[in-house]
C-alpha cells in the first residue's frame, strides 16, 4: 500500500491551497484518514481526520478555514486549506489507518503515512 501526497507549495497569507492524497495497493477497506503537519522544531500534530462514514474532525487551530473531504470509492482524501497563515507553514503528511489483503477473511489492519507535501505561507 502506497500514500502519495500532492498539492502543497507556497501560498500568501489569506490564500488558500488544496491537499490530495490517493491510497493505492492491496485494499479492502479504508477505515479513517488523517492530515497531519510538522512544522520545524515542532511535534507533529493532527490537523483532520475523516472516517469511512464522513465524520470529521478538526484541530482548533483550523477550524472553520480547512475542510476534510473523501472518496472511498478512489481512496482519496482531500484537504482544502483556506484563510492561510504562517503559522500553517509545516509538511503535512497524510495518514490511513485500513485493511489490507486479498480477501476479507485474509485481511490485516495496517495503518501507512505518505512522503509528505510543504506548505509555505509567506505573510
Amino acid at each position: 500500500v502506497q500514500l502519495v501526497e500532492s498539492g502543497g507549495g507556497l501560498a500568501e497569507a489569506g490564500g488558500s491551497l488544496t491537499l490530495s492524497c490517493a491510497a493505492s495497493g492491496s485494499i479492502l477497506s479504508i477505515n479513517v484518514m488523517e492530515w497531519y503537519r510538522q512544522a520545524p522544531g515542532k511535534q507533529r500534530e493532527l490537523v483532520a481526520s475523516i472516517t469511512s462514514k464522513g465524520n470529521s474532525n478538526y484541530a482548533d487551530s483550523v477550524k472553520g478555514r480547512f475542510t476534510i473531504s473523501g472518496d472511498n470509492a478512489k481512496n482519496t482524501v482531500t484537504l482544502r486549506l483556506n484563510s492561510l497563515r504562517p503559522e500553517d507553514t509545516a509538511v503535512y503528511y497524510c495518514n490511513a489507518d485500513l485493511y489490507e489483503g486479498n480477501h476479507w477473511a485474509n485481511r490485516i489492519r495496517q495503518n501507512y503515512w505518505g512522503q509528505g507535501t510543504q506548505v509555505t505561507v509567506s505573510s
